[in-house]
C-alpha cells in the first residue's frame, strides 16, 4: 500500500535510497552517496511531499515529489520488478497534472522505465554534483 511519509519511516526510507542508489548508479563511488545521506534526512525528505510503499511493515519503495518534480523515486533492490516502481509513479500522477524529473543518462534501466511510464526527454545536461551527463524528463500525457 502506497501511504504518507511519517518521522518513523526516516530510517527505512534512507536504507532503501542509499542501497538503491550504489545499485542503480555503479558509474558513481558509494562514498558520494554516503556522503548524501545526511543532506537526505536533513534537507530532502523534509522539504518534500514524500509517500511510501509497504507491505507488511516493511518500506519496499517511496517517492518523493518537490512541486512538480519527482525529485525521488526509489525501490529496494530486492523487491524491483515487482511493479512497485510502475505503482508509486501512478500514484505521482493522480497528486500532480505535470511531473518533470531528472536522472543519469547512464542509468539505463531507469530511462526505459520512465519511457515506460509516459516520460520523454527535455534536454541533456551535466550534474553539477557528479560532472555525469542527466536527462531532464517531463510526462507526456
Amino acid at each position: 500500500m502506497i501511504r504518507a511519509f511519517s518521522d518513523r519511516d526516516m530510517d527505512s526510507v534512507l536504507d532503501v535510497w542509499l542501497e538503491s542508489s550504489v545499485k542503480a548508479h555503479d558509474f558513481v563511488g558509494r562514498e558520494f552517496w554516503e556522503s548524501k545521506l545526511g543532506d537526505m534526512r536533513d534537507l530532502y525528505i523534509p522539504a518534500s511531499e514524500t509517500y511510501v510503499y509497504e507491505t507488511e511493515g516493511t518500506i519496499k519503495g517511496f517517492f518523493s515529489l518537490h512541486e512538480d518534480t519527482l525529485a525521488a523515486i526509489f525501490v529496494a533492490p530486492g523487491c524491483q520488478g515487482e511493479g512497485i516502481g510502475k505503482q508509486m509513479i501512478e500514484k505521482a500522477k493522480t497528486l500532480r497534472s505535470r511531473i518533470t524529473l531528472e536522472v543519469y543518462k547512464e542509468n539505463q534501466n531507469s530511462v526505459a522505465f520512465y519511457r515506460r511510464c509516459g516520460f520523454r526527454e527535455l534536454v541533456e545536461k551535466d550534474d553539477p554534483h557528479t560532472g555525469h551527463r542527466a536527462l531532464v524528463m517531463a510526462l507526456c500525457s
